[in-house]
């Protein structure tokens, strides 16, 4: 049992130093922790310690045993000494690879821990690093339809200005083209009063031509 308890012992001494130095040997320690805890692994591991305490537990009540002889006695014979020597270094090393155990269990489950906090610390950071881009993006795009705003009301401005320029042109063609018939309309009365006053006169000429042309005739008869 001492053979097995020294080499067990001084693993676990060393899986402890390699927990407390951050080394790529670490990272492989916890993934096989990992895998171990998987499963059956916990039911093992707790059969193996629970197996171990009952031994220790067996040597203690040994060395119990031989104290009381002892002490009834008044002495121990060669036998009984190398026998509470042994059972004492083994219930020893016994509770000191639990204890390695416990602390290997402990600090396994600390690194865990502090990897799933880190990681969430990290995934928090990076939620406030997107958001805050998101407010820089934000306040950028609005920045942008401000300035597309104000160029629409300056472009609003002038359309209205040249629909209202164009207005009055419209309007002053209309009062212009109002005019130009009415003064066309004063045209065609005035042709017509010509016409009339032409017609008239060659009414008179021919009234005229008529009665010469009588009075010549009378005379040559």
């Amino acid at each position: 049992m001492i053979e097995i308890l020294f080499p067990l012992i001084f693993a676990e001494m060393a899986l402890i130093v390699i927990f407390v130095f951050k080394t790529p040997l670490r990272k492989l320690v916890i993934m096989g922790l990992d895998r171990v805890k998987r499963g059956r692994g916990p039911i093992v591991v707790k059969t193996v310690a629970g197996t171990v305490f009952v031994v220790m537990a067996s040597s203690v009540y040994s060395i119990m045993k031989i104290q009381k002889r002892w002490i009834d006695d008044g002495d121990l014979n060669p036998t009984d000494q190398i026998l509470l020597s042994k059972h004492l270094l083994e219930a020893s090393l016994m509770g000191f690879s639990l204890f390695l155990g416990l602390m290997i269990d402990r600090l396994h489950h600390y690194i865990r821990e502090l990897r799933i906090r880190r990681k969430s610390i990290e995934a928090v950071k990076k939620q406030n690093q997107v958001f805050e881009d998101g407010k820089t993006g934000g306040a950028k795009e609005i920045k942008a339809l401000e300035e597309e705003k104000i160029a629409l009301k300056a472009k609003v401005n002038q359309l209205e200005s040249e629909f209202e320029s164009k207005t009055k042109e419209a309007n002053n063609a209309e009062a212009n083209a109002l005019a130009l018939k009415k003064q066309s309309e004063g045209f065609l009365l005035e042709y017509d009063r010509l016409l009339e006053e032409n017609q008239n006169l060659r009414n008179q000429l021919q009234s005229v031509d008529r009665k010469l042309s009588l009075s010549d005739s009378k005379k040559a008869v």
